[in-house]
């Protein structure tokens, strides 16, 4: 009986074997065939380029178009979400307490929600930011800094002009020059196709640090291609040359440090005068502080899903947001349903806006009334501790809500910094209060009417229909001519 036991067992555990042999053969043959595939597309390239930076993505659809095809669906702006969309949504329009925050400094003009890449360029030619240059006697308000993420055309101009000469340029130098969108060699080394950032800005802020980006792995270049863009900087000295600001660490109170240390500001506030920081998309700084990227999971994992398609496994460019392809995205890790998936992240989401908006009132009138005080005379040395608070105050909110899906990435450091921000702007208004006091003053400060964006504009002195009829006409005649000369040139061209 034993004998026959033991013989039954050998049985099974040979077929037991025979099963898993099966199993892993079609597992390596399936390998093999995605890899010989893979192998035949690289060496049955159709171009094969001298250059690493090749700023025509056309170029690129016919050795790679599955790539190709996705990426061109970034121009896609269907998918609404909660907060966030693929739509252009006038956010100073829904949020007027914005413009004074931003008095004296170009977001008072536009601000707008962010597209796919492929709007990238028409999206900087329209914005009001940039400017009317060369319409009714207006000049640069920007420099060629500002074109540094939009296109591949990038860095092609800064290694025929130089890189120091390409940021201190007027940014209406490079128009002509800056028309292909976002693309393939923004993050791909066009001769093997492997991913390589192409700003030199990530490149010299790991370097300050001692790192190397060339050695990083695999897995983190799948999100430092992005945070090439998606970061932190500033315009540095006269030359206005972009900084990441990342030698102390990559916190908002590291990065505030950084400032501190050198007394830097962006711009002095028009109405408070407080010394203001503003926070340019700290996308990279929140994802590494949100749990998925403590735990590896790069930007591509879940804005550039892979997709099987034959015997190929590609990933998807259309770079949208997680919500839109949960099933590629959050369920390959997370075996909640799809809607649980979706109402998670609201519920962060709705948790730091309820935040958010407390701060965005209490930030302006904090603005409003350190202007009631100067004009009731108050000194300097009055003020000192009241313009620090709003700084430290700004610099948060903005930290927080400058970030592309922020609460995503990081929803309890965006929660803890926005409480930070609203404590900060309370301190300040008290501060305020105080002074007021000693010029004889007590009460509310009379508020004034900046319940719709364009009240906003009159209450800080921004005339936005001018500036909006002179853009008008921007586009009218001058871009068209960038075009017509990109065209004629060589430099954009169109399948």
């Amino acid at each position: 009986m034993a004998q026959q036991l033991k013989r039954w067992q050998g049985w099974l555990l040979f077929g037991g074997s025979m099963v898993v042999v099966f199993v892993l053969g079609l597992i390596v043959s399936s390998l093999l065939e995605r890899r010989a595939e893979v192998v035949s597309i690289y060496n049955n390239r159709k171009h094969i380029f001298k250059d690493a930076i090749v700023a025509q993505n056309e170029l690129f659809a016919e050795d790679f178009p599955r790539e190709y095809q996705t990426w061109l669906k970034t121009a896609d702006t269907t998918y609404q979400g909660e907060f966030n969309s693929s739509q252009r949504v006038d956010v100073l329009a829904a949020r007027p307490e914005m413009v004074v925050l931003w008095a004296g400094y170009s977001f008072s003009m536009e601000y707008n929600t962010p597209r796919g890449h492929k709007h990238a360029i028409e999206d900087m030619d329209e914005i009001l930011r940039t400017g009317s240059p060369g319409v009714n006697g207006n000049k640069d308000i920007q420099p060629g800094t500002c074109w540094t993420c939009k296109s591949p055309d990038v860095p092609r101009i800064m290694k025929e002009k130089g890189i120091a000469e390409f940021y201190k340029a007027p940014w209406s130098q490079w128009g002509p020059e800056i028309v292909n969108t976002i693309g393939c060699s923004d993050c791909h080394d066009a001769r093997t196709m492997k991913l390589k950032p192409a700003r030199p800005a990530l490149y010299e802020a790991f370097e300050r640090r001692g790192e190397d980006v060339s050695k990083q792995s695999h897995q983190h270049m799948r999100s430092l291609v992005c945070a090439q863009c998606h970061t932190e900087y500033y315009f540095k000295g006269d030359g206005k040359y972009l900084t990441f600001p990342h030698d102390k660490g990559f916190t908002v109170e590291d990065i505030e440090a950084y400032y501190d240390e050198m007394n830097y500001s962006d711009y002095t506030h028009k109405i408070s005068r407080a010394p203001i920081l503003k926070a340019q998309h700290p996308d990279y700084e929140l994802w590494r502080m949100g749990i998925h990227g403590q735990r590896g999971v790069s930007c591509a994992d879940c804005h550039m899903p892979y997709v099987s398609e034959g015997g190929v496994k590609y990933s998807d460019h259309q770079i949208t947001s997680p919500l839109t392809k949960i099933d590629k995205t959050c369920q390959t890790c997370h075996r909640e349903d799809a809607e649980t998936l979706r109402q998670n992240v609201y519920e962060r989401q709705r948790m730091a806006n309820d935040v958010r908006n407390r701060v965005e009132k209490e930030l302006a009138k904090a603005h409003i009334e350190a202007k009631y005080a100067w004009d009731s005379g108050a000194t300097e040395a009055e003020m000192k501790d009241a313009l620090q608070a709003i700084r430290k105050s700004q610099w948060r909110w903005d930290f927080a809500v400058a970030s592309h899906g922020a609460s995503f990435h990081a929803p309890q450091e965006v929660t803890r910094i926005l409480g930070q921000s609203l404590g900060y702007a309370e301190e300040a208004r008290l501060a305020i209060a105080k002074v007021l006091a000693r010029h004889g003053f007590s009460g509310d400060v009379p508020m004034p009417d900046i319940s719709t964006k364009e009240k906003a504009w009159a209450y800080i002195g921004l005339d936005g229909k001018k500036l909006q009829a002179d853009k008008a006409e921007f586009m009218k005649t001058v871009v068209p001519k960038w075009v017509q000369s990109a065209k004629a040139q060589g430099k954009l061209i169109e399948l």
